[in-house]
């Protein structure tokens, strides 16, 4: 404890830092203000209500990571979503198209790419804004009197110059603030939201009967989770990697030993995007077709209410499925085995025992098979022992579990925030010659 306060007064102490450090939480406070606005023409009331009923659909997932924006119909409700899913969509527009891919390899190109991505965001949010606004006329969520052509145009302008204005925020963190920009948002609502969670576990607590035996296991499984998702990020599997000697000029250059790490968790938590947004889709189509529960809908609506709501076993083995299917997929468009072993061989490199070209590449996609399989695992405990619990919460009527179906995920998305940040902070601090939070 003694370490943790010296070093936090190093940091304070360093000018610099301490300016980013301010300039964040700053940017953070204002982004929180905005996502307090309400907008005009929409009953607020009657969309909460609506939400609570929503848990186990895709706007469930979507108004967590908003910090209940999306719930209480502000400024900030499209949140950070249009700028992540337009990134990843560069991404994969990079892998599907080699020449846009080199581009951004080029000098320039990233700033080119920057551009095209918060174009593709502005029209993302604007897609997404209009949908959002045919969403609450049809489920009859606007004000009465209020669904004229101006209606429209006003709530989807707001929305649009919201995830704009997010865009912006996070942008002028990476540029003065500490840590990615994005990422300190999405850590902001995800903390903002989790206060729910935290008085659903002391309404049990305080309950004094087997509810509380209940709560502290739920609190045991919380600080086993963080110390494994604390312990599984930071490790890796490292392959050996020798470089020949050669000759340039009369300087001899090679001839020493490095390794080529790779992460447990390479594919962070966008399997688990994926395979939330996919196996909520049937819940999320009941919901928009006004079927709002499975104890009200009827029919085919009750069925589908039911298998795919987050207390439903369905949903959780196909949600499993899919997140293991979704991690070797990121994996396969994100990591080249061949490009990586074409570059160890240019750079005069090789695995030790293993021949350079075809057999080193097909050595690393043999090791990354390994490695994904291991990190889908991870995930999977991580996202599903909520679920689990929820399901098992659902079976005896515990209600005040029924907020931690996205636990696992918010948590290692919080958790995987910190540590980036952590080891920003400690490489700002290894340039000034102090200690940082990771020796």
């Amino acid at each position: 404890m003694k370490k943790i306060f010296s070093t936090i007064r190093n940091v304070w102490s360093v000018v610099d830092l301490r300016k980013k450090i301010l300039f964040t939480v700053f940017i953070l406070i204002l982004y929180r203000l905005g996502a307090q606005i309400p907008l005009p023409y929409i009953d607020s009331n009657a969309i909460g209500v609506y939400f609570q009923q929503a848990s186990g659909s895709i706007f469930g997932y979507l108004n967590m990571i908003s910090g209940s924006a999306l719930s209480r119909a502000t400024l900030f409700a499209l949140s950070i979503s249009p700028y992540i899913t337009s990134s990843i969509v560069m991404q994969l527009l990079g892998v599907a198209f080699p020449k846009l891919g080199e581009m951004a390899k080029e000098e320039g190109g990233k700033e080119k790419m920057t551009k095209y991505t918060r174009y593709l965001t502005v029209g993302l949010a604007l897609l997404t804004a209009f949908g959002y606004y045919m969403f609450l006329r049809n489920q009859n969520l606007l004000l009465d009197g209020n669904e004229d052509v101006f209606t429209a145009i006003v709530i989807i302008i707001c929305y649009c110059a919201g995830a704009s204005l997010i865009m912006w925020l996070g942008e002028k963190i990476n540029e003065y603030g500490i840590g990615n920009g994005i990422s300190m948002i999405l850590f902001a609502n995800i903390v903002s939201g989790g206060f729910t969670s935290v008085g659903g576990l002391w309404t049990l607590f305080t309950t004094w009967g087997w509810q509380t035996a209940l709560a502290v296991l739920g609190l045991v499984i919380a600080l086993a989770m963080i110390w494994f998702m604390v312990f599984v990020s930071d490790s890796e599997r490292r392959i050996p990697v020798q470089y020949a000697k050669r000759v340039v000029g009369r300087k001899m250059y090679g001839g020493q030993s490095s390794n080529l790490p790779m992460k447990i968790n390479m594919s962070g938590v966008m399997p688990i995007i994926f395979a939330s947004s996919i196996v909520s889709l049937p819940a999320t189509i009941a919901m928009m077709a006004g079927q709002t529960s499975a104890e009200t809908a009827k029919g085919a609506w009750k069925v589908i209410l039911t298998l795919f709501g987050t207390d439903s076993f369905v949903y959780l083995v196909l949600y499993i499925l899919l997140l293991f299917l979704f991690a070797y997929f990121y994996i396969g468009i994100t990591f080249d085995p061949i490009e990586v072993s074409n570059n160890l061989k240019k750079n005069g490199g090789f695995v030790p025992g293993i021949r350079p070209g075809r057999p080193t590449s097909d050595y690393i996609r043999k090791i990354l098979n390994r490695v994904t399989l291991i990190g889908a695992t991870f995930l999977s405990i991580i996202s599903g022992v909520p679920l689990l619990v929820n399901c098992i919460a659902s079976l005896f009527d515990v209600t005040a579990l029924n907020s931690i179906a996205f636990g696992g995920s918010s948590l290692l998305i919080v958790i995987g925030i910190c540590l980036e940040t952590a080891r920003e902070i400690e490489a700002q601090m290894t340039m000034r010659n102090f200690k940082g939070f990771l020796d």
